[in-house]
């Protein structure tokens, strides 16, 4: 049996990666190495780990890295933290692969401690552009780390490829996310209201935002000007659901927690797990925010995301997508025109079919073995010169 070590270190990270978990767990020939850290063992955040023990999952490792701020200072040590700790894991129990998702800071100190103990990386969501987040340039590293690559649409593995990566080893199997609206059981409405404690009959939307990591102190500034504009919206009831443990995140939190306070039609959650975070966003009139999740799940739903700010700018788009300035008044224009449109389901990212195309090529790759010397795969880049007379 090949052992396959799979990381998770966020609630929404967790809830991406739970079909691949379940399917890597329900395959004879592969052994799950599930392995726990991040903010999913932090009481600040909610100790989400509880979320994955009550889905019946063995966790094989819990590695604390998470240091209590947010500041760079502070997710500096939370990356040498994890390089210390994965260190540690991988010396003593070794994988056959590791799978790591997406573009968080601690993914890059994960990742590093494997390439040392020359583990071969399978990356998830490679390729993919976020311009205003440091989350882009983590995730490019991530990518020539890796060995394997999973990406969520063509555009994204010709983009992996364009880093140099060999076409033989990226594949695109479509988003998880999209596989899990399309197998998940949610909630009905009044279910989901009942359980998030959402009035009965009044609209709601689901609110996520997080800072700009790649902007200077632009936090504060921004969270407020979208508070501005939801106390506008006193029809309108907002869940909203706290920020990640990045860069300025803590003082995002404050002034949401501010807001929600000072508003009856508002409440701030720590975390809603996937199954009622999905069913919320289904019945929601409009996901507001800066997440990966307005751009990758709601249209999944059918349900019109508002898109704030440039933390998102470079991703594959449904046309129920609006982006809109981190500004009071555009923001609330961005929200009439989301309440005109029409909630149709969209499928940008594959077909639901994600876990089962990337397990068949774990055990294909695996099955043959791996040498881990890359070449770098050149493409011919086709340009003018232009000759001064």
């Amino acid at each position: 049996m090949k052992r396959i070590a799979i990381v998770t270190a966020t609630r929404a990270e967790y809830g991406i990666l739970t079909p691949l978990i379940r399917a890597v767990d329900a395959d004879e020939q592969m052994e799950l190495d599930l392995i726990v850290t991040g903010m999913h063992l932090s009481e600040k955040y909610g100790n989400t780990v509880s979320f994955i023990e009550e889905d019946g999952f063995l966790i094989t490792h819990k590695i604390p890295i998470l240091e209590q701020g947010n500041t760079p200072y502070d997710i500096s040590l939370t990356m040498a933290n994890a390089i210390e700790g994965f260190a540690k894991c991988f010396k003593e129990n070794r994988p056959d692969m590791l799978v790591i998702l997406g573009d968080r800071t601690e993914m890059l100190g994960i990742a590093s401690a494997a390439m040392n103990e020359r583990i071969p990386i399978a990356h998830i969501h490679g390729g993919e552009v976020t311009e205003g987040a440091v989350d882009d340039c983590v995730r490019h590293a991530l990518t020539k780390m890796s060995y394997l690559h999973f990406t969520a649409a063509e555009v994204y593995r010709n983009r992996v490829i364009q880093l140099g990566e060999n076409p033989d080893r990226v594949f695109n199997v479509g988003s998880l996310g999209t596989e899990n609206i399309r197998n998940c059981s949610l909630m009905e409405e009044d279910e989901i209201r009942k359980s998030a404690k959402i009035p009965a009959e009044m609209p709601y939307a689901v609110v996520t935002f997080h800072p700009v990591t790649l902007e200077e102190e632009t936090a504060e500034l921004q969270t407020r000007e979208l508070c501005k504009a939801m106390s506008g919206e006193s029809d309108v009831f907002f869940l909203i659901t706290m920020a990640n443990a990045d860069t300025g995140g803590d003082i995002v939190n404050k002034v949401l927690e501010e807001f929600a306070l000072k508003h009856g039609n508002a409440k701030l959650v720590v975390n809603l797990g996937m199954r009622r975070y999905l069913s919320a966003v289904k019945y929601a009139r409009y996901v507001l925010g800066n997440s990966s999740s307005g751009i990758l799940e709601a249209p999944v739903l059918g349900t019109p995301t508002i898109n704030i700010g440039d933390r998102q700018k470079g991703r594959l788009m449904a046309e129920s997508v609006i982006c809109c300035e981190p500004k009071e008044e555009d923001i609330k224009n961005a929200i009439l025109t989301a309440e005109r449109i029409e909630h149709q389901p969209s499928y940008l990212y594959g077909d639901g079919m994600t876990s089962d195309k990337i397990v068949r090529v774990l055990k294909d790759v695996l099955g043959v073995g791996i040498e881990m010397k890359k070449s770098f795969y050149d493409i011919q880049i086709g340009y003018h010169e232009k000759l001064d007379d």
